[in-house]
């Protein structure tokens, strides 16, 4: 087993199944992503399937199962940002990224996935690359944005 899982594993009762998700967020906060590895291991910890655990791991869009890309590109899709032109801004960025949101860029460079709210309705729409976060993005913005990363000047 991984230190690392195995760590986080430790914090939670042997078995209990009631731990799942918040187990499976944590190995994702840690890694960036859920490994096959890491769901055997999981699946061993708990007494579970590790087919279960997918199963349910996948209902959550929440959950990436690839590694995320060195930027991690997110664009808030809730309904404000729908409402302030995310739709467009999405375009722009499956354009400029040549990816769809829950994909990486060949290189890895980038990673692109959107969120049913970021609870910053009112800097919409907003876009978190990294944790860094560009709001009252427009269309046109989305260049300028992504250049600066791609020239690496935001880390």
């Amino acid at each position: 087993m991984d230190g690392k899982t195995n760590d986080i594993l430790r914090k939670y009762p042997k078995g209990s199944r009631d731990s799942l998700i918040p187990i499976l967020q944590d190995i994702q906060d840690q890694d960036g992503y859920l490994s096959e590895q890491a769901l055997v291991e999981v699946g061993r910890y708990l007494d579970l399937p590790s087919g279960k655990i997918y199963g349910l791991a996948t209902f959550y869009n929440q959950f990436r199962f690839g590694p995320p890309g060195q930027h991690h590109v997110c664009l808030c899709h809730g309904t404000s940002c729908h409402v302030t032109g995310a739709g467009d801004v999405r375009k722009e960025l499956e354009k400029k990224l040549r990816i769809k949101p829950g994909e990486t860029t060949r290189d890895g460079k980038f990673s692109f996935e959107l969120s049913a709210c970021m609870g910053a309705c009112h800097l919409s729409p907003l876009i978190r690359v990294n944790g860094r976060y560009h709001t009252g993005v427009k269309p046109g913005d989305v260049k300028e944005i992504m250049d600066s990363y791609i020239e690496g000047g935001e880390e």
